[in-house]
């Protein structure tokens, strides 16, 4: 790895902020770090719960980046498949160090075909998708198969970040950014996985979520199909 690390960390409407800002935090303390937030234009753009990002450069005037970092949200259904996005994709994952995401951002680079035939995690809602798009589902927090590295829904990407920071710097300094921001979680229920969630609380989101969860889904698998070889 260069003394720089550029990292691509894309920022599309309607993203899962802590998807982006939990890695950013972590990712933008390793030495030699250097970030952009990627989008088709520079323009503002809104969370899915609310809180605007600035992107800082655009798919035409980004150099190739060390890191490819996507998020996932429920704004990953609309541009799952933008041309501009899975273009960006495509092109720099090929000699990037790393590819990565968080959360529903293992759908995006399984749109973009780059986990064909590899082993990665998504959310837990949505982790059974990522086989239409010819990966192999891991229930794990952070999956790593060769140079790509996935995580889990949304809070897992501190800890994802932390990996990367330990296999890029060393322990020593991983364990240093852990301290300098205190990550030492205390949850106040025992609720942050599907296997530890009463039954109600799964049922209960899932009902929640039920319509974003069925678009997913049904986008997916559809897209999934579109890919598939076609016969001779």
């Amino acid at each position: 790895m260069s003394e720089t690390c550029r990292i691509a960390m894309i920022a599309f409407p309607r993203l899962t902020q802590l998807d982006l800002t939990g890695p950013y935090e972590i990712l933008a303390r390793m030495p030699g770090a250097e970030i952009d937030l990627i989008w088709k234009t520079r323009d503002p753009i809104v969370s899915d719960t609310g809180l605007t990002l600035v992107p800082t450069a655009t798919f035409d005037d980004c150099a190739q980046p060390d890191i490819l970092f996507v998020p996932g949200g429920p704004g990953q259904i609309d541009v799952m498949e933008e041309p501009s996005l899975i273009n960006f994709l495509q092109g720099m994952a090929p000699t990037a160090k790393l590819v990565t995401s968080v959360c529903t951002g293992s759908l995006l680079l399984g749109a973009a075909g780059l986990l064909k035939g590899k082993r990665a995690t998504c959310h837990w809602m949505s982790l059974d998708l990522l086989s239409h798009l010819g990966a192999v589902p891991v229930n794990e927090r952070v999956v790593i198969d060769g140079n790509v590295i996935t995580a889990a829904g949304v809070s897992s990407g501190i800890d994802f970040a932390l990996v990367v920071a330990s296999k890029l710097h060393g322990e020593a300094v991983a364990r240093q950014i852990q301290l300098f921001v205190e990550y030492d979680p205390e949850p106040p229920f025992d609720s942050g996985s599907q296997e530890k969630a009463l039954p109600e609380t799964v049922e209960g989101l899932r009902t929640i979520s039920a319509d974003m969860l069925s678009r997913r889904a049904a986008d997916t698998k559809r897209l999934g199909s579109l890919m598939q070889p076609k016969g001779n």
